[in-house]
Order: structure tokens, then sequence, then C-alpha cells
């Protein structure tokens, strides 16, 4: 059996205004090839830091599998749901929470 593609997702941060940042998923789109916002933060962190680690967090709890990713077709969390340890793995951007 064939494994479906791995989607092309990247965790971006916008300043929205000074001192305040929100991550952003962004999806490259297969056909148009552009990057497509998919998720944004619901509310704003203090710093890069602060938004780029949620916004990983964000990722983390979108993929089933961390060992292969995020597959086109694969059964995504609810964006409310909170990121939990699957296997003792978790990656991310400075500190993170148990």
């Amino acid at each position: 059996m064939t494994m479906a593609s791995l989607r092309r997702i990247a965790v971006t941060v916008d300043e929205i205004r000074e001192g305040r940042f929100d991550w952003v998923l962004m999806e490259k789109d297969t056909e148009s090839k552009e990057w497509k916002p998919i998720r944004r933060a619901d509310s704003s962190a203090a710093t890069y830091h602060e938004a780029m680690a949620a916004g990983l967090m964000a990722l983390q709890a979108m993929v089933g599998d961390l060992d292969t990713g995020p597959r086109e077709g694969a059964a995504e969390k609810p964006p409310d749901e909170a990121p939990e340890q699957r296997g003792g793995k978790r990656f991310g951007f400075g500190n993170l929470q148990e």
C-alpha cells in the first residue's frame, strides 16, 4: 500500500502590531503552488518565541503520527483540541509544557 502524500505545512509568525505576535499555519496548495493560511492563533503572544512555540504545538496537534508527518486524507484533530504527547515524542521551539 502506498502512503499518502506528505502535506507541506509551515509555521510562520506575524507581528500584528508592535510587541504582539500571531502564529499562522500555511499550507502549499498542490495545484496553484501558493501558500495559503489554514489556521491562525486565537490570541496573540508577547514574543516571537512564544508565538513560534505555540504554532509548532498547533501543528503537532494536527498530526496523527509524528513519525510520518501530516498526510493527505489523514484524519486530523480539531483546532481547539489540546496537543498531547504521543509515544514520548514531541517537537517544539523553546519550553514545552507537560
